[in-house]
């Protein structure tokens, strides 16, 4: 199965609303024309986080600072000037 795209905020806003209409799972998949998991994993943020918004995902650092960066960029710079030359 491939990526889908993420769900709009008046979505998961749905979602949270059927439930607190006391809609089970599988009804509210059936309305909403959304996959089962998808609104467990909506409630069980709901419910855990109090949102629905989207998390800042922590993944890896960076292996080059920024002032490393720079320092290498200046470097491919000089030393295309001097091959020019």
């Amino acid at each position: 199965m491939g990526c889908s795209q993420e769900l709009s905020e008046f979505k998961r806003g749905n979602v949270i609303g059927c439930q607190l209409c006391n809609k089970s799972v599988h009804e509210i998949s059936l309305l909403l024309n959304i996959p089962r998991s998808t609104v467990s994993s909506i409630l069980t943020k709901w419910k855990q986080l109090g949102t629905t918004a989207t998390q800042a995902q922590s993944g890896r650092p960076r292996k080059m600072t920024e002032r490393a960066q720079c320092m290498l960029k200046r470097t491919v710079r000089r030393s295309r000037q001097l091959s020019a030359e």
